[in-house]
Formats: structure tokens, sequence, C-alpha cells
């Protein structure tokens, strides 16, 4: 695939679609490309995340580590997993295992921060996109709140 298939791959992803194609050259050209074994495991729950997945073929199954309250799930191609570790050190939430031969694009942390040094419009927007999120999920812990307390 050319560079530009690269990076119009990455688009797919909605959190990097708006760093804009400058910043996705960037990430495009440092990402590694890792092909899994169907039942091989990407990484453990409650491992460190070294960087954020962005699968490009075949399907990953998400097990909820021993914590965790939910319920297993499949991603396919174009959906990032781990966004966070792009910016903070964080453990994963689930256990991922290919369900078939799979292939994903790995955006490590130093990468991302390097590209956001360089291009800052890439990390104001990004900046916007994670306060946007913050208070969506502000306003859903409000809306549960007044529920719990009518109750």
């Amino acid at each position: 695939m050319s560079l530009e298939d690269d990076i119009a791959f990455l688009e797919q992803a909605p959190v990097l679609a708006a760093l804009g194609k400058q910043a996705l050259r960037v990430l495009a050209i440092g990402a590694d490309t890792r092909l899994l074994a169907s039942g091989a495991v990407l990484h453990y729950a409650g491992e460190i995340a070294d960087g954020a997945y962005l699968v490009r073929e075949g399907m990953l199954l998400m097990e909820p580590g021993t914590f965790s309250d939910g319920r297993a799930y499949t991603v396919g191609p174009g959906t990032l997993i781990w966004e966070l570790a792009l910016i903070k050190e964080t453990p994963v939430t689930a256990t991922a295992i290919a369900k078939e031969p799979t292939v994903v694009i790995r955006l490590s942390r130093g990468l991302f921060r390097k590209m956001l040094e360089g291009y800052p419009d890439a990390a104001e927007k990004l900046h916007e996109i994670l306060t946007s999120r913050v208070q969506g999920w502000m306003r859903d812990l409000g809306a549960v709140r007044r529920k719990l307390h009518k109750e």
C-alpha cells in the first residue's frame, strides 16, 4: 500500500481524522504494522498499553478483564483501540485476541507525542475532542445522579 493509502486508512478513526492530513502523514510514516495469527494475544487486560492500535484487517475479540463487568465484543477494520494510551500510560481494560489472522497498525505514544509537538493545530483539535467527551460524560453522570436521587 502507498503512503496515501495508509493516511486514508488512518482517517477512518474519527479521533485521528480530526488531526489533519499532515499530522496523519507523520503517524503513517512512523507506525508499525503487526500481523497476529489466529488466537494470538495482542495485550492482556491489565497490561500497560504502549500505544493505540488500529485494526487494518481481521477481527479482535475483546475479553473484559477480571475487574470489569463488561461483556466480550469484537472489533474489526477501522477500529481504534486504547486511544487514551496515545497520551497517557494506562492499563488496557480487555484482553485482545485475534479471532482470525489480523493486521493491526500500532501508533506508539512517543510517536504521537512528537507529532503533536510538531503540529500544534492537531494538538488543539485533540484537546477540543477530549474536552467535548469529558463534558458529555459529565452530563451523563449528572443525569444518572438526578435519576438516582428521585428514586
